[in-house]
């Protein structure tokens, strides 16, 4: 088969795997910084967290779109930087619900300042360990077509 259609159909695959993985990660780090939250508050930050997810899917799904289904040499960024974007939709949840935000380190306050929670993404496992795997095949693709677009005779 063709790289660039491999690439491409697994990119697309890949771009719409994290666009949906986003509302329940963005649930799920809220509910493991807020867990000193009252009892009550537990349901309805959940469910405010799930639907800002769903926003934040909403806002950066595209540019993974045409960032994964671009051509090989197009492909300018990592997704994972346009998916670590989504971390301000549920830190803004955690923020306003007054959430104590944990000590970083000296590496994270300095790569991610507006991160005051720690909950950026370092993988694509972050987000859903179901991901790993289609990522690291993603990247394989990628650096197929690479080599066979610009390998020396």
């Amino acid at each position: 088969m063709d790289p660039d259609a491999e690439l491409a159909r697994a990119g697309a695959e890949l771009a719409e795997a994290l666009t949906a993985s986003l509302p329940g990660w963005a649930e799920r780090v809220v509910r493991e910084r807020s867990a000193s939250q009252p009892a009550g508050a537990d349901a309805a930050l959940a469910s405010r967290a799930r639907a800002v997810g769903a926003d934040a899917a909403e806002a950066v799904g595209p540019e993974l779109r045409a960032l994964l289904t671009a051509d090989v040499d197009h492909q300018r960024q990592n997704p994972m930087a346009v998916v670590r974007r989504a971390v301000a939709w549920p830190t803004a949840v955690l923020r306003d619900a007054g959430a104590e935000p944990p000590e970083r380190d000296d590496y994270a306050r300095r790569h991610f300042p507006d991160d005051i929670y720690g909950i950026t993404p370092t993988s694509f496992a972050d987000l859903d360990p179901e991901l790993a795997e289609m990522g690291l095949v993603w990247g394989a693709l990628k650096a197929r077509a690479h080599l066979a677009r610009h390998r020396r005779p």
